[in-house]
């Protein structure tokens, strides 16, 4: 059956960044923290894979936030209230570990990880945490959900690359200054993979930090979305491998090898550069056709 996209906005001043309420009853109904979705557009879409940033089991929606990367992320964006997507499968992957902790739990989303930080940020505020919250991007610009994130945050920081809101830096320089100020029971981070390493590699327990476990967010190398692709696949310190998508996409940060991972996340490159030129010249030519049918 076809999913009705019941609200849609832009986020920040990007223009790339989309959120879409979907009305999904089924798969809101079990979706929590940490899921993701299959979706696939129309008949001749490929199936990709996108993390539920938001869910409300009364109106039976879920919530999904577009960064327009590729293709398949581009089409959706020019989706619009009322269209249909063909196909939603989920939730898939495996839901965050609630539970009551005893000290603070930091929750940290880069860019677009933003938008997953939130359910986790609500379930395990629900579950009577004290959540700190830090969100970060290269500028104001880029930032998006504040309200949201601030509405279950016992104490929120934002963080630019080039200050122009809240702090000036990166998210680690906040987080040092945290597990410095106060014992913290986790740490999650979601983002680009290059912010990840580094949340990782503050708490680790190397220098003269503490120790904290942390868990990252792998859902950006997911593209099948089984564990069928191997597309996902990661390899831990230890040399061990692991699939995002069946062992995830909420892993722990300190057995992830992000140098072998940094080293493949960029493999598909060129591949999905073809297929957005492809696109926009196929839609160049049916705008030109259609205005001269006019």
């Amino acid at each position: 059956m076809p999913y009705k996209i019941i609200e849609k906005r832009e986020l920040g001043n990007s223009g790339q960044v989309f959120e879409m309420v979907i009305e999904t009853p089924l798969i809101a109904k079990k979706a929590h923290g940490g899921n993701f979705i299959l979706l696939r557009i129309n008949e001749t879409g490929e199936r990709f894979p996108l993390t539920i940033a938001d869910y409300d089991r009364e109106k039976g929606t879920i919530t999904i936030v577009v960064q327009v990367v590729g293709k398949s992320t581009k089409l959706l964006s020019h989706q619009e209230v009322g269209d249909a997507i063909l196909d939603i499968v989920g939730p898939l992957g495996n839901q965050i570990h609630i539970e009551k902790y005893e000290h603070p739990v930091v929750i940290i989303g880069g860019g677009i990880g933003i938008a997953p930080c939130y359910p986790q940020a609500k379930e395990l505020k629900e579950a009577g945490n004290k959540i700190i919250a830090i969100i970060g991007a290269r500028n104001k610009e880029l930032l998006f959900w504040r309200e949201k994130m601030r509405s279950v945050s016992d104490e929120f920081i934002i963080c630019t690359d080039d200050g122009s809101e809240g702090i000036k830096g990166v998210v680690t320089e906040p987080l040092k200054e945290l597990i410095k100020r106060e014992k913290t029971s986790v740490v999650i981070a979601i983002g680009p993979l290059i912010m990840m390493k580094y949340v990782a590699l503050t708490t680790n327990g190397s220098g003269n930090l503490p120790k904290v476990k942390t868990y990252v967010s792998l859902n950006t190398i997911m593209i099948d979305g089984t564990g069928m692709c191997g597309g996902c696949r990661f390899s831990t310190v230890d040399g061990e491998i692991y699939f995002a998508c069946v062992d995830g996409p909420d892993v722990d940060g300190h057995i992830v090898d992000f140098d072998n991972l940094l080293k493949r996340a960029n493999r598909f490159l060129d591949q999905e550069k073809e297929s957005v030129e492809c696109y926009d010249r196929e839609c160049r030519a049916l705008e030109r056709y259609e205005s001269e049918g006019t």
